[in-house]
């Protein structure tokens, strides 16, 4: 008997639909018409033990029990999940061979795994085990993955990554969160300090943006234009303009962007150049290309949809569920590819031909898709246990999906369609040109050939393919016409001009941005060597946990919207301001996602994260403790009110901790502080 086991009911219904019929439904599994099951979790059955399933003692918050590190790691029951972890079990031990069916991802192979490893399978049993990788619902594509498994064995690296994650993540936050609530306290801060290895690092993004944006001093610097005149005596004459383009002489009066601040300087060049006599002195033309926007990741889409149509990132992650689950228009959605398998553009004429059927409106203004070309999309290298969010093949009327259901997959199908065009042409001038010694220059850029974008004339303008996109780039400057130039050409300054500019503040974080900032931290990472370790697409959390980190920052009182603006609320600040610089910056946890994913690629050992992890967590907690959280003194928690006579109320029994339930802060009793050991696997 096979069991199929797959990671919610969803999943497992769209299996069971196309295995033998007749079915018969169980409590918790489908059985078809061969004997074989297929079952389900509903995520993760099981969960890390709270600190006191290690110890009794630790139900009590003491400084003297951290860091508390596990010699043998605990999961427990999800109370409310029980019952189907119980059939499960139940079956996995009747079944003769098991497919592991979790979402294609990291978190998705761990939830079916550990619950496999909790049923005590053995290890003949665990050797033969095969996975299914479904990315879309559909039947069709459902057959197709069930004649495409592979053995779990491969996956085990990908396994062992989001354990190493899992445990890092309560090591890190328990033992944080308890130690700064505590020391809080004596503060006199009311409240549960939540301190987490991404979470924090993103509200320190927040803090240091605002407070740089509140200490910006503004200044002015200066530009200047030299207005141009052709003097072709055959041609009427035509105008253009150019940029002074200081030289090196001009560096001590300029600051590090290469903007001149001295006013004086400017004027000077303005007063030499107007009246005079120009000459062209370079002269460059060249074709470029841009090819098509690769198709979306979530992060990408999230960001994307967040420019252009204001959607938080969560808002988008639960259209894109539905549209995945529900409405089965979309392939798996918690992706952080943006490629595509080459044996999936085979299905390239059936999934074009259900987009310009669903939304028509895509391509009448463009030409017909050409399902024969493959953009760089296809790359097999480039892809591992999912692929880019991509439409499927099915046919539906678009007016029954919601307004914001509609318009998510009109866009991921226009980020689809424009893998079958052509590329966008354009020939590039850039013009130098010599007045009075001084080098003035221009560029502009002239369109032979549209090709994807007209997929996108329609679309809103700021935007052109994917903010993440080959698409985003300075070539998206506006269109400057030139008169027919060339070098050696002689024209006539009409006149130079002043353009007095200010120093702009950098902008609040918003939606878009933020989580642009989580998705290429490398550009908000400080130190040079951890720099070098990183690569561009190394991110703060993971692509199904961005958005939901982003949340919980709201719900825990430490993050405001103020219109499309993130600010950091007078908590967030506080806390930020008590933690050590290594806790708020992206620097550590950036690297700890890096290792994660070499974990993943069989590049690095479980251990060798975890040793350093426990080292690092040791200093942590002996800093907190050697120092009291001041910035937080006077600050009142969310949620919690002055009595008439002062004193503050709001329980904080229970209160949740990333996991962990607060239920004293007694710190009076000392015990032993535990001896840490390393943990196992």
């Amino acid at each position: 008997m096979i069991l199929y086991i797959a990671e919610k009911p969803s999943l497992g219904r769209a299996i069971a639909d196309v295995l033998p019929k007749p079915h018969k439904k169980g409590d918790g599994y489908i059985m078809d018409a061969n004997g074989n099951y297929v079952s389900w979790c509903v995520g993760h059955l099981l969960e890390q033990a709270e600190p006191d399933a290690y110890d009794p003692a630790y139900k009590s918050w003491q400084l003297a029990h951290l860091p508390i590190v596990p010699d043998s790691w605990k999961l427990k029951p999800k109370s409310k999940t029980r019952s189907q972890l119980s059939t499960l079990k139940k079956l996995i031990k009747q079944a003769s061979s098991l497919v592991n069916a979790g979402d294609p991802d990291r978190e998705g192979q761990l939830l079916v795994d550990e619950v496999i490893a909790h049923a005590g399978v053995k290890a003949d049993k665990l050797a033969q085990t095969q996975r299914l990788l479904i990315s879309d619902l559909n039947p069709s594509a459902v057959k197709r993955a069930l004649g495409q498994m592979r053995s779990n064995k491969e996956f085990v690296p990908l396994s062992t990554s989001a354990l190493a994650r899992s445990r890092a993540d309560w090591l890190y936050g328990m033992n944080m969160t308890r130690a700064y609530t505590i020391q809080g306290k004596k503060v006199g801060y009311q409240g549960v300090l939540s301190v987490g290895r991404v979470q924090t690092p993103v509200l320190g993004l927040v803090v240091r943006r605002d407070e740089e944006i509140a200490n910006f001093v503004s200044k002015p610097f200066y530009e200047v234009l030299a207005h141009l005149l052709t003097q072709e005596p055959s041609q009427a004459q035509q105008a253009f303009t150019a940029k002074w383009k200081p030289s090196e002489a001009c560096q001590p009066y300029m600051d590090d962007e290469g903007r001149v601040l001295a006013k004086g300087l400017a004027e000077n060049v303005v007063g030499r150049i107007s009246n005079q006599p120009a000459e062209v002195t370079k002269l460059e033309s060249k074709s470029k290309r841009q090819n098509p926007p690769l198709p979306y990741s979530l992060s990408s889409l999230q960001i994307d949809a967040a420019k252009r149509f204001g959607m938080s990132a969560k808002e988008v992650l639960d259209i894109c569920q539905s549209l995945y689950e529900r409405h089965k228009l979309i392939t798996y959605p918690r992706s952080d590819s943006r490629y595509l398998p080459v044996e999936q553009h085979g299905l390239a004429q059936q999934v074009i031909n259900a987009i310009t059927k669903n939304d028509a409106s895509l391509t009448q203004k463009a030409d017909a898709p050409n399902p024969k070309l493959k953009s760089k999309a296809w790359d097999d290298k480039k892809v591992d246990a999912h692929h880019a969010i991509i439409p499927t093949e099915k046919i539906t009327n678009l007016a029954n999906l919601s307004s914001k259901e509609a318009k998510l997959y009109s866009h991921i199908a226009r980020q689809y369609l424009a893998q079958f065009y052509s590329a966008y042409l354009f020939d590039e001038t850039q013009v130098e040109v010599t007045i009075a010694g001084g080098v003035f220059t221009t560029k502009a850029k002239q369109e032979t050939s549209l090709g994807w974008k007209q997929l996108f004339a329609s679309a809103n303008s700021s935007a052109n393919g994917s903010a993440n996109s080959s698409s985003s780039n300075n070539d998206e400057d506006e269109l400057v016409t030139l008169p027919p130039l060339k070098k050696g050409q002689q024209l006539h300054c009409d006149r130079g001009q002043l353009l007095e500019k200010n120093t702009q503040p950098p902008k609040h974080f918003t939606d878009a941005t933020l989580l642009g900032a989580m998705t290429g931290i490398n550009r908000f990472v400080t130190n040079s060597e951890v720099k070098k370790i990183l690569k561009d697409t190394d991110g703060l959390g993971t692509e199904a946990t961005r958005a939901g980190i982003i949340e919980l920052l709201f719900k825990r009182g430490y993050l405001a919207r103020q219109g499309k603006s993130i600010i950091a609320t007078q908590v967030g600040v506080g806390l930020v301001h008590s933690l050590p610089e290594s806790a708020t910056t992206p620097d550590m946890t950036a690297l700890w996602e890096s290792s994660l994913d070499a974990i993943s690629q069989k590049q690095m050992r479980y251990d060798a994260f975890m040793s350093p992890l426990i080292t690092q967590l040791n200093e942590l907690i002996t800093q907190a403790a050697n120092q009291l959280p001041n910035a937080l003194s006077g600050v009142s928690g969310p949620g919690y009110k002055k009595r008439r006579g002062g004193a503050k109320t709001g329980s904080r029994t229970g209160a949740k901790t990333g996991g962990y339930k607060r239920k004293t802060t007694s710190g009076s009793k000392s015990t032993p502080r535990r001896t840490t050991k390393k943990a196992s696997s």
